[in-house]
C-alpha cells in the first residue's frame, strides 16, 4: 500500500527534536524556525511535555465523551486565566480546520442564514466548510464543498467588508488576525474594531481564526486582543498541542448558549491531549512566551529589515514573513541543505515564512541570522 501523494517533500527525515531544532537519521542538525507550520509553540521534546504526556499515559489515555473528564475543565480554566479571555464556553475538538467547520456551523444556526463572508487571501483549512472560505486554497474546493453562499471581500478594502456585513444577508465573518498562508497581512485593529460594531448592527456572527495567529505567536495571546474586541466565536490550534492534535472553538454562551447534541466529537478533548495543551500552558505561563514573542519578534524584525533582497517584513510576534525580491523557492531549499534551515513559504512567492518556537532565545536568533545571511549571500 502507497502513501497518498499530498505534499511534494524536501529529502529530509527528521527523527528527534531538543528546542528549536531537529536532527535527520545522520544526526545533522537543522535550526527550526519554522515549528511544522506553527505547530512547536513550546519547543521541541519540552521535558515539562513529556513528563505530563507520560504521567497521563499511564494512567488513561482515551474514553469517549460520554463519561466526566476533569481535564477539560483544567484545560478550560487554565486557558482563560492565562488568555485573559474570560466567559467563553470552550469546545474541544482535533484541528484547525475542524474547529472552523464547528464555527461555521455554530454561526448559522445562531442567525439561521446561509451565506459566510470571508477575506481574499485567507485560509481556514481543508475540510468541507472550511475550504469553502478559503480564498487561497480555491483550487482544492470539489463541487461538493459548495454547500454555502461564500462572498470574499478584499482585505485591504474596510468599506467593502462594512458594506457587506451591515447588509444582513451573511451568517458571519471569518478573519484571521494575521493571514499565514495567505501572506502575513495584518488585519488593522481600527478595522477589527469596525468590523465588530457593524457584525453587532446586523446581528452578524464575528469569527476570529486563531489557529495560526493563536496562543502566543503575535506576542499577545490572541492577535485579536490588540484591537480590544470581543469575537463571538474564537478558533485554535496549532501551537495549542505542541505537535498533539487538539483544537478549541471559544463560544460566546450570551449569543449562543449550549444545547446537547448540536455539537459532538469523538476524539475531541480526550485525556492525553488535554494533559498535552495544559503542559503547553504550563509552559507558556512559566516561562513567559508571550512577552518573549513580542520582544524578541521586535528585534528580529528590526535586524530582518537591514538585509539585502529585502522589500518589506510583515507580521507581529514570531509570526513574521520576509518578502523578498525574488521568489523564495530555491532560496529556502539552499537554506535547508546547505545551511541546515528550515522555513516556511506561503502563496506569495517572494515571501519567506517564519514560525520559530516561542521560547527561542537571543542566541538561536544570532544563529538564524546568520545562515540567513550567508544564503542571501550565495544568490
Amino acid at each position: 500500500m502507497n502513501i497518498y501523494d499530498v505534499y511534494s517533500l524536501y529529502d529530509v527525515t527528521p527523527v528527534k527534536g531538543k528546542g528549536p531544532y531537529v536532527y535527520d537519521e545522520s544526526g545533522t542538525e537543522y535550526l527550526d524556525f519554522y515549528g511544522g507550520h506553527a505547530v512547536i509553540s513550546i519547543g521541541h521534546s519540552h521535558p515539562h511535555y513529556i513528563n505530563a504526556i507520560t504521567d497521563q499515559l499511564e494512567q488513561i489515555a482515551f474514553y469517549s465523551n460520554s463519561v466526566n473528564n476533569p481535564l477539560q475543565q483544567e484545560l478550560a480554566d487554565k486557558l482563560e486565566a492565562i488568555s485573559q479571555v474570560k466567559g467563553y464556553d470552550l469546545f474541544l475538538i482535533n484541528s484547525g480546520a475542524e474547529a472552523n467547520d464547528n464555527a461555521l456551523k455554530l454561526a448559522s444556526f445562531y442567525n439561521g442564514r446561509k451565506s459566510i463572508l470571508a477575506l481574499t487571501n485567507s485560509f481556514h483549512g481543508r475540510t468541507s466548510a472550511a475550504i469553502n472560505v478559503t480564498h487561497t486554497g480555491r483550487k482544492h474546493q470539489a463541487p461538493i464543498n459548495h454547500g454555502a453562499e461564500v462572498v470574499y471581500c478584499d482585505h485591504e478594502n474596510l468599506e467593502e467588508i462594512i458594506k457587506e456585513v451591515k447588509s444582513g444577508h451573511h451568517a458571519c465573518i471569518i478573519i484571521e488576525g494575521i493571514q499565514g498562508v495567505g501572506g502575513l497581512d495584518m488585519i488593522d485593529p481600527s478595522y477589527l474594531q469596525d468590523i465588530r460594531k457593524a457584525c453587532d448592527e446586523s446581528d452578524t456572527i464575528l469569527i476570529m481564526d486563531e489557529v495560526q495567529c493563536g496562543y502566543g505567536r503575535s506576542g499577545q495571546f490572541f492577535s485579536f486582543q490588540s484591537a480590544d474586541i470581543r469575537p463571538d466565536i474564537i478558533t485554535t490550534a496549532k501551537g495549542m498541542g505542541n505537535g498533539f492534535p487538539v483544537s478549541g472553538v471559544l463560544i460566546d454562551p450570551i449569543k449562543m448558549p449550549a444545547v446537547k447534541s448540536r455539537l459532538g466529537t469523538t476524539y475531541g478533548g480526550n485525556h492525553l491531549a488535554c494533559a498535552a495543551s495544559i503542559a503547553v500552558l504550563e509552559v507558556i505561563r512559566e516561562e513567559n512566551l508571550v512577552h518573549n514573542a513580542k520582544t524578541l519578534g521586535a528585534q528580529l524584525k528590526s535586524a530582518l529589515a537591514q538585509l539585502p533582497y529585502v522589500t518589506n517584513v510583515k507580521g507581529a510576534g514570531l509570526m513574521m514573513g520576509l518578502e523578498l525580491e525574488f521568489a523564495i523557492k530555491s532560496l529556502r531549499k539552499d537554506l535547508i541543505f546547505k545551511h541546515q534551515l528550515f522555513t516556511g513559504s506561503s502563496t506569495n512567492p517572494n515571501l519567506l515564512r517564519l514560525l520559530p518556537p516561542l521560547n527561542i532565545n537571543q542566541g538561536h536568533v544570532d544563529q538564524f541570522l546568520e545562515k540567513l545571511s550567508a544564503g542571501l549571500k550565495s544568490i
